[in-house]
């Protein structure tokens, strides 16, 4: 279970308009669907001086497993811009051919013309941010897309030669009914994607939704929603391997966000990207950093902040991410990634198994399906 290599997480912070419902580190652009190229060119020769500082004050060499554009709304990018900033990133810490290179897009700032730019650059993977196939249900999320632009650039990542696309949905939306969210995966299954994230709704403070509380759907339909499109999933030969993430085979699950759940390494670069790294000395040292999050503050100065991870923090932190993956853990992996022993987590394990949440045996952990729908509970067993 436990990783080698290295992951590298790239933060975009512009988007086209802030959504209702987002609490990223995400940033609107004076004008819509266009970075200035002078910005741009700024930005990533400071993502490269950011990589560059942390490789020094780390002391990194390692090749990377998998690199993720995230954001914000990374396919504003020109498909040059990012191929200077991949080729240099490859002169740093090598990017071999099973390195996993995923791009977020949206379909209001994608087109063909970028799809093959970004493919030939060397991104290998997209994720197309659709939410839903339905226009009122796109226009209560405050996106600027419609289900023609989802449907226009699913097209055409698959003409530019994209194989591995995920397509982001979200179920429980304000108005939303069990009918309509199987709908929506319904519409999704025609474009025949390598993997689906599919997550409800949920509000956030600091987002707009927090304030105006959009009626969702009542608890009854969400449940409803939610055992409709888990049978749906499995009908249709999606795995669910993690709580929201579904794959058609376990080689096209997100080694990205597998880095993240089986408490791996990463770096994170950008405005408020954040990274996790061990190093092993004495003791092993579990180290988190986070750069400074707003994209004028960024240009002049990343302001790294690393903190250390304390011993006392490792379990739950292990377990917040390891507990949402159904394949659980095995308790030689939490030895490995936390530098504990085991047996720190003999109270969580048997308070887990008596209420139903976690099985164990042949010294693994597995979540059971009541533990991954009821994750907070569990974790407050830890």
């Amino acid at each position: 279970m436990i990783q080698s290599g290295l992951g590298l997480y790239i933060h975009i912070p512009w988007c086209e308009k802030k959504c209702p419902y987002c609490d990223f580190n995400a940033h609107a652009l004076p004008v819509a669907h266009q970075l200035d190229p002078v910005l741009e060119t700024r930005y990533l020769n400071q993502l490269l001086l950011d990589l560059d500082q942390d490789i020094e004050t780390f002391g990194i060499a390692a090749e990377l497993t998998s690199v993720f554009f995230g954001g914000g709304t990374p396919s504003l990018l020109s498909s040059r811009g990012l191929g200077f900033l991949l080729a240099e990133i490859n002169k740093r810490l090598p990017i071999t051919t099973t390195t996993e290179c995923t791009l977020e897009a949206n379909p209001g700032s994608s087109d063909h013309a970028k799809f093959v730019g970004y493919r030939a650059a060397g991104i290998n993977r997209l994720s197309i941010g659709v939410q839903s196939f339905s226009n009122t249900a796109l226009q209560r999320l405050g996106r600027t897309h419609t289900r023609s632009d989802a449907r226009n650039a699913i097209d055409a990542a698959r003409r530019a030669g994209f194989s591995n696309i995920n397509l982001d949905l979200m179920h429980g939306l304000p108005g939303q009914t069990p009918d309509s969210a199987i709908a929506d995966l319904d519409f999704a299954a025609q474009f025949a994607p390598e993997h689906l994230s599919w997550y409800q709704l949920t509000i956030e403070p600091n987002t707009v939704f927090y304030s105006t509380k959009p009626e969702l759907p009542v608890e009854s339909f969400l449940q409803a929603i939610t055992d409709e499109g888990l049978d749906w999933l499995q009908s249709q030969g999606f795995a669910r391997y993690e709580i929201s993430a579904f794959a058609r085979s376990d080689a096209l699950q997100s080694q990205h966000n597998l880095t993240y759940w089986r408490f791996g390494d990463y770096l994170g670069i950008g405005a408020g990207g954040h990274g996790k790294l061990s190093r092993e000395n004495t003791l092993l040292e579990i180290q988190r950093t986070q750069k400074t999050r707003v994209p004028k503050d960024y240009l002049n100065n990343p302001n790294r902040r690393v903190t250390e991870v304390p011993i006392q923090e490792r379990p739950i932190e292990f377990l917040m991410n390891a507990c949402r993956l159904v394949e659980g853990f095995a308790l030689t992996d939490f030895e490995q990634a936390t530098g504990l022993a085991s047996k720190v987590l003999e109270a969580f394990i048997a308070k887990g198994t008596q209420q139903g949440l976690v099985s164990a045996s042949s010294g693994r952990v597995t979540p059971t399906a009541a533990g991954l729908e009821f994750l907070d509970s569990l974790l407050l067993l830890a």
